[in-house]
This record gives structure tokens, sequence and C-alpha cells, in this order.
């Protein structure tokens, strides 16, 4: 038993340093300004550690208000697809009616298929209601997604039925029992597909980019890059933009674990 649990300790340090070891890198080469950063075996610490890259790459780019940029979208996209995704999700889970797992299943189906192939699509629909160059073409694509949907349509289905009843006894509206009994209820897996799109609209790089062509109105994701092009031959740069990128995610999540488990504990069961 012993000879077990070192076994998989030792697995899941090494899949931890595994998932760590890319950002880790990242941070060494934005913290030095010596040393050959492609080196063989790689350096683990950095040499004469440094701010001047960070301060280099605030100089380099609106930085702050490329972060503005990124907080009101994910904002934004966070707040319609709770809305919409549970509104979506309560009557699949909870009412009655013809073609309702048609519905479900067409929703599901919609998992096979990656996002870029939707693209095309969704820049024909951008374009015909002259959403172009504007946040709500970034974001009203990412606003409602099958994953969401489901994950909110077993939350839902956890609820016990004995407490939707009672509230129909006594005479509440669907809408009330939607929204003051079941959604207070489902709070840790609202929780849990907030965060995931928190972080997927902040991480997002390929939909803004194609819609977006003004520098100004750029997310961080995209903004970022803009050090590529001014400091083609300068990585440590360019890695101290990235860190500044991830670290706002970090930071969220680190905040946020404990509703996100909560959350995935209750999709689990």
């Amino acid at each position: 038993m012993k000879l077990r649990t070192a076994l998989h300790y030792t697995v899941l340090c090494a899949l931890a340093l595994l998932c760590v070891f890319p950002f880790w890198w990242t941070l060494v080469t934005a913290l030095s300004t010596e040393g050959n950063i492609f080196a063989f075996p790689p350096t683990f610490w950095p040499r004469a550690p440094s701010l001047a890259n960070f301060a280099e790459a605030f100089r380099a780019i609106p930085m702050l208000a490329f972060f503005r940029n990124s907080v009101f979208i994910a904002a934004c996209t966070v707040f319609w697809k709770l809305t919409l995704c549970s509104m979506a999700a309560y009557p699949l889970a909870r009412m009655r009616f013809r073609g309702r797992q048609l519905v479900f299943a067409l929703i599901l189906a919609t998992l096979v298929l990656p996002s870029e192939v939707n693209f095309l699509v969704n820049f024909i629909t951008v374009t015909k209601l002259s959403l172009v160059d504007t946040y709500t073409g970034v974001i009203l694509p990412n606003v409602v997604t099958a994953v969401a949907i489901l994950l909110l349509k077993q939350a839902f289905e956890d609820v016990p039925q004995d407490l939707v009843d009672a509230a129909r006894v006594d005479g509440a509206s669907e809408w009330t029992i939607f929204s003051r009994i079941m959604l207070p209820l489902i709070a840790p897996w609202l929780a849990t597909v907030g965060i995931l799109t928190a972080v997927e609209s902040w991480n997002e790089y390929i939909w803004p980019s194609i819609v977006m062509s003004k520098p100004d109105e750029f997310p961080l994701s995209v903004g970022v890059l803009y050090l590529r092009g001014t400091f083609g031959s300068s990585t440590r740069v360019i890695a101290a933009g990235t860190v500044l990128t991830i670290l706002p995610t970090l930071a969220v999540f680190l905040f946020t674990q404990r509703f996100f488990m909560r959350g995935m504990d209750g999709a689990v069961k």
C-alpha cells in the first residue's frame, strides 16, 4: 500500500512538473538579462534577474489599455453565457415538451465539431450584422456553448424535485422557481462555468484577431503579440508580455478554486 501511494505521488509530481515547466521557463526568461535562453539543458534560474523586460513591455505597447479590453470582453462573455446557458439548460432539465431530447441531442452534436469550423459562418454573420471591429462581434459567438448547457443541465437535474413541487404548490411562477430557487442552489456550478469561460475568453486569440482590426481595441492576448513585431529578436521582452498575460488567469483560479472544485464535484456526481 505504501509503495502504491509513493508511486501515485511520484506520477503526480512528474505530471505537475510537466505542466509547470513551460510557465516557469517563460518566467525565468522574462526575468533574465544574460545568458542563452535557448541553451540545452535549459536554465532553471534567472541570470542577472531584473524587471527591465517587464518595464520594456509596458513601454512598447499600451499594456493597461489591452488589459482593460480583455477584462471587459471576459466579464461580458461570462455574464451573457451564464444568463443564456442557464435559461437554455433549465427547460431541458425540468420541463417536459415534445422534441426535448432531439433539441438536447442537436446541442450535444455540436461538441463533435472543432470551434475553428464555425469561424467562417460566424464571421459572415458578424459581417452581415455590422459587428466587425466591435466588442459585440467578439463576444457574441461565445455566449452559448454546448459544454456550459450540459454542465448546467446536470446541475438543475441534481436539485430535488420536492423543492420545485413545493414552490409550485405555493403558487410560484416558473420564472420565480428558476431565478429564486434553482439558480442559488446551483451557484457552485455557475461559478465553475464562469471560471472556465473567463479563462477561455481571456486566452482567446484567433477569433478576436479576425474580428478586430483597431489596435487600441485589442484584448491583451492579441495586443501582446505586437511585441514580436517591435522586438523581433528580444524573446525576453515577449516572454515578459506573456507572463503578464498569464498572471491574471492564475490569480483568478487561485482565488476561486474552491468554487471550481465544488462545481466539478457536482458535475462528476
